[in-house]
């Protein structure tokens, strides 16, 4: 079984920046995919970054040259900048294991315009 724990949310003013971290416990296998999703209230959840372990990303066209996402073996960081009010979600950690999706609870990050 996956734990994975976010932190890092909070309140930034556009223009700002924020870094989230998430740690992940149990047993982590080198195929396992980490990554971030964000839900806007009203909007689907959506993917936002996404890193393997051998330092493959993938980045929706939104966050591209703002966003940037990093991780080790067990953690994965997403470092924002130029944030917008559109940015505005709650941000979830998210571990991919092919037909296993394991989700951390949730940090809400807010923009004020």
């Amino acid at each position: 079984q996956v734990q994975l724990v976010e932190s890092g949310g909070g309140l930034v003013q556009a223009g700002g920046s924020l870094r989230l971290s998430c740690a992940a416990s149990g047993t982590i296998f080198a195929s396992d995919r980490m990554g971030w999703y964000r839900q806007a209230p009203g909007k689907q959840r959506e993917l936002v970054a996404s890193i393997t372990l051998t330092g493959r990303t993938n980045y929706a066209d939104s966050v591209k040259g703002r966003f940037t996402i990093s991780r080790d073996v067990r953690t994965v960081y997403l470092q924002m900048i130029s944030l917008k009010p559109e940015d505005a979600a709650v941000y979830y950690c998210n571990l991919d294991r092919g037909p296993y999706n394991y989700w951390g609870q949730g940090t809400q990050v807010t923009v004020s315009s």
